[in-house]
Order: C-alpha cells, then structure tokens, then sequence
C-alpha cells in the first residue's frame, strides 16, 4: 500500500519538476505583455530585461519566440538605429519612430522631399509669392500630386529651401504683389540667381507624378492605364 502511494506521489509532482518549459511560456508572455504595453512606441532590448528582470539568455529566446509567431515586430527608431526595438504586431508605428512621411525604413526619402521641393518651387514661381497655406492649398485642389502631404510638411520643405538658398522668407507688406498677403506674414518668393531649371534637377521620374504612381509599371502608351488617360499627367502639363 505504502510502495502505491508513493508510486502517486511521484506521478503528482512530475509536472513541478518540469517547471523549466512553464517558466519559458511565462517569460514570453512576460515579454510579451511589457512590448505590448508601449503600444506604437516600441519597446528597446534593454529596456524589457530592466522591466522583466529576466536575464539576456530568456529574453533572447522569448523575443525569438514571439517573432517566430509573429506576435512582435523588429521596427526601426531613427533617433537610434542601432538599437533594436520591437512592437506588437498589431500596432503601427508612430511617427516618433519612424520620423514620419519622410522616412521609409528608417531612411531619409530623398525622392519624395525633391518632388514636393520642385512643386513649391514652381508654385511660387507662378504666383511670385506665396505663404505655406498658399502653397497647401493649391497642391490639394490642383491634385498635381498621387500623394497627401500636410501643412506642416509643405512649411518644412519651404524652410529647407531657405537654407539651401532657392527661395527667400519674407514678411508681407500688404502692397503690390502682397496685395493679398495680410500685412506681416511670413511668405516667400524665389531666391535671386536660383534657376528654375536648375532647382528642378530632381531626376525626370522625380519631377513629374509619374515618378511617385504606384502604377507606373502598369502604365503603357495604348494600354488601359498610359499618359493619354492618367488625370495626373494631364494636370501636371497644364500646371
């Protein structure tokens, strides 16, 4: 009787001696749950061993783990790329992460900033002067573009063209060509010795909207999609 109890009492506690496989579902969902909690932030390497106390060799495997399941995502911080950090899969990052529409990957889209520069350029040009609102304004109803920007990104690339020297910031004086400008807002006008040509040196994809449609290997001179019908096009030879 004594030899069958302890043969149960041996086969109940098996399962405590196997902690070590629970321990490792508990330190992923440990893991887990501290990236998920900073949300479209991400969440450094360093940072989850501080918040789990789990050593680097758990951490390590948990995060393997997760993104084997394709619970986590590795994502790109521009303030620091050699960190890596990771987020949910079921969030996006933010643009603290990714720096926003002027990043893809983590890189800098050069492409995107010199079409936008080339557009304002040819805007101003056009109206003599114009304000960052003009700008906006315009590119949204004319809808030169296949993409949305934002005020803000429309008075980032005009301020960048300031300090590369294309264009001027001015105040509004209210007469001539300000006529339409409230007195003592900021505007600009084209930098002088700054070619038109010269500034839309961007690449000929580039320069017109061609170089942004997400078509383009679609499009073809007779086909369904080709220059002849592209809205697009035709508005950007009329601009």
């Amino acid at each position: 009787m004594s030899r069958s109890m302890n043969a149960s009492s041996l086969k109940r506690k098996r399962p405590e001696s196997s902690s070590a496989n629970g321990s490792l579902v508990d330190a992923d969902r440990a893991v887990f749950n501290v990236i998920k909690s900073k949300e479209d932030m991400g969440i450094w390497t360093r940072d989850i061993k501080f918040e789990t106390n789990l050593a680097d060799t758990v951490v390590n495997k948990s995060l393997k783990s997760l993104l084997s399941k394709k619970l986590i995502k590795e994502v790109v911080n521009i303030k620091n790329k050699g960190r890596k950090h990771y987020m949910a899969a079921e969030f996006e990052p933010s643009k603290e992460v990714t720096g926003g529409a002027w990043y893809v990957d983590g890189n800098l889209d050069k492409e995107l900033i010199g079409v936008l520069k080339g557009l304002c350029l040819k805007i101003i040009n056009s109206k003599k002067v114009a304000t960052v609102e003009g700008v906006y304004d315009f590119l949204n109803k004319s809808k030169v573009t296949t993409f949305d920007c934002t005020n803000q990104q429309i008075a980032e690339v005009l301020n960048s063209m300031v300090l590369d020297n294309e264009v001027i910031e001015v105040k509004s004086t209210g007469l001539g060509e300000y006529h339409s400008i409230p007195i003592g807002t900021v505007c600009y006008k084209i930098a002088k010795g700054a070619g038109l040509g010269e500034s839309l040196k961007i690449g000929a994809m580039a320069s017109i909207p061609c170089g942004m449609c997400p078509r383009i290997s679609q499009c073809t001179p007779d086909g369904v999609i080709s220059p002849r019908t592209c809205v697009y096009y035709q508005k950007w030879m009329n601009f």
